[in-house]
C-alpha cells in the first residue's frame, strides 16, 4: 500500500509538471555550471529540518537559503575573474556572502574584478592550484587505517589531514603525516572515529536491495537513478521494498570512487523528486548547481530520513577500510547504515549521493557524499529535473 500511495503522489507531481506550467527537462554535467539556482520559497519541511539541525529560526533559515542561492550563482563568475590567483571559495555564514581567496601577488585589477562579482575577497599565500597539487601528491601515499581523510581547506589555505584520535601515535600514521608534510602546506587534525560506508543488511523499510544489502536511492536520471558504488557491482539486480525487480546496476565504481547508476524498468519510473519519507514534504529537484563550502545542506535516506548540516570540505580523499575514495565532499550531516546512496540537496539543487562517514544521528558525526555532477559526467547521464 505504501508503494501504491507513493506512486499516486508521483503521478500527481507528474501532472503538476504539465498543468502547472513547469517543464520537465534535464541537466547533464556539461550544463551544471549554467544552472540557475533560483527557486521558489522553501517548503515548510525543509525549513523545519534546517531549524532542527542547524539551530536556526524560520526567518534565519529562509534568509540563509536565499543568500546561498546568490552565492551559488556568483561562485563560477568569481573563480573565472580570479584566474590563476584563485585560492578557493566558501560561504561565510556570518556575513551571508561568498568569500573568494586570491593570492597576495594578484594584480589589483584582478582583485577589483573579483569584488565586482559581488564576492568578498580574502588574500592568501597559496593558490588553489598549488594546494590541489599538494593534495594530489598526498593521494599517492599509502594510507594506513588510522588516517581518516585529507582535503584542501580554502579557509585555512592548507591541506588538512585528519587522523583518528587513538591512532595518532601509530608508526604508520606518523610516517604518512611526515610524507604529507613534505608534499606541501599541511595541517593535521584529529577525529573521533574512522569513516565507514552506510550500507546495511536487509531490515525492511522503503529502500532498494541488492542481495542482502539495503541502500537508498540518490537522484533520478533519465533511464534510472544514481546511488553509491559500494551498494552493488555492475550487473547486480536491484529489488524494491516489496521484492519486485526494479532494474540493474549499469555502472559501478568503488573504491577509488563511490558512485553507480541503476537502470529502471518493470513498471517503475523516474521523477525529479527526493522523498521526505513522511518526515518532510517530498522535494522537487530543479538542478545541480554546486553549493560552496559553508553552505547549508540536507540529506534524505531510508534509515534516518531528513537531516541537515553544512558543507565542511570539498575534494576530500576518504580512507575507508576497503580503500581510498577521491573527490568527496564532507558535511556535518549525520547518517546511519542503510542511508548509503541517498540524496544530498542544497535547497532544490542536487549535490551528491551519500557514501559514508562516522557517528550516528543520536550522537552526531560527519558524512561524505560523491558529487552528483561528477557521476553524471562519468556515465553521460542527464539529471531528471522539474
Amino acid at each position: 500500500m505504501r508503494r501504491k500511495r507513493i506512486r499516486l503522489v508521483y503521478a500527481g507531481l507528474a501532472a503538476l509538471l504539465v498543468f502547472g506550467g513547469w517543464t520537465a527537462g534535464g541537466i547533464g554535467s556539461a550544463a551544471a555550471s549554467d544552472t540557475d539556482p533560483a527557486s521558489p520559497s522553501a517548503s515548510a519541511g525543509l525549513l523545519h529540518a534546517m531549524q532542527r539541525d542547524l539551530g536556526l529560526s524560520k526567518p534565519q533559515a529562509e534568509a540563509r537559503l536565499a543568500a546561498e542561492r546568490t552565492a551559488m550563482g556568483l561562485a563560477p563568475k568569481a573563480r573565472e575573474a580570479a584566474g590563476s590567483s584563485y585560492g578557493g571559495a566558501w560561504f561565510d555564514t556570518k556575513s551571508a556572502r561568498l568569500t573568494v581567496a586570491v593570492t597576495s601577488d594578484a594584480p589589483p585589477a584582478t582583485v577589483r574584478e573579483v569584488r565586482a562579482t559581488g564576492a568578498t575577497v580574502r588574500t592568501v599565500e597559496h593558490s588553489a592550484r598549488e594546494l590541489d597539487a599538494a593534495k594530489a601528491r598526498i593521494d599517492r601515499l599509502p594510507a594506513p587505517s588510522g588516517v581518516s581523510s585529507w582535503h584542501v581547506d580554502p579557509v585555512a589555505n592548507t591541506v588538512v589531514v585528519d587522523v583518528v584520535r587513538d591512532r595518532r601515535a601509530d608508526n604508520d600514521v606518523r610516517r604518512f603525516v611526515s610524507g604529507a608534510r613534505a608534499a606541501g602546506p599541511v595541517t593535521v587534525r584529529t577525529v573521533n572515529a574512522a569513516p565507514r560506508t552506510f550500507a546495511a543488511g536487509t531490515v525492511g523499510g522503503d529502500p532498494y536491495y541488492t542481495g542482502n544489502v539495503r541502500c537508498s536511492i540518490g537522484f533520478s536520471v533519465h533511464g534510472g537513478f544514481i546511488t553509491a558504488g559500494h551498494c552493488g557491482g555492475q550487473g547486480a539486480a536491484v529489488r524494491g521494498w516489496d521484492g519486485t525487480h526494479v532494474g540493474t546496476f549499469q555502472g559501478s565504481s568503488f573504491p577509488g570512487n563511490d558512485y553507480a547508476w541503476v537502470s529502471v524498468g518493470s513498471g517503475w519510473w523516474t521523477v525529479p523528486v527526493v522523498l521526505g519519507w513522511g518526515t518532510v514534504p517530498d522535494q522537487l529537484v530543479r538542478g545541480s548547481a554546486e553549493a560552496p563550502v559553508g553552505a547549508s545542506i540536507c540529506r534524505s535516506g531510508s534509515t534516518t530520513h531528513w537531516h541537515c548540516g553544512t558543507v565542511l570540505a570539498r575534494n576530500e580523499t576518504v580512507n575507508y577500510s576497503q580503500g581510498a575514495v577521491h573527490q568527496m565532499t564532507k558535511t556535518s550531516v549525520c547518517a546511519e547504515p542503510g542511508d548509503s546512496g541517498g540524496s544530498f540537496l542544497s535547497g532544490d539543487q542536487a549535490q551528491g549521493v551519500t557514501s559514508g562517514g562516522w557517528g550516528n544521528c543520536s550522537g552526531g558525526g560527519e558524512t561524505w557524499f560523491q558529487p552528483v555532477n561528477e557521476i553524471l559526467g562519468r556515465y553521460g547521464l542527464t539529471l531528471h529535473t522539474a
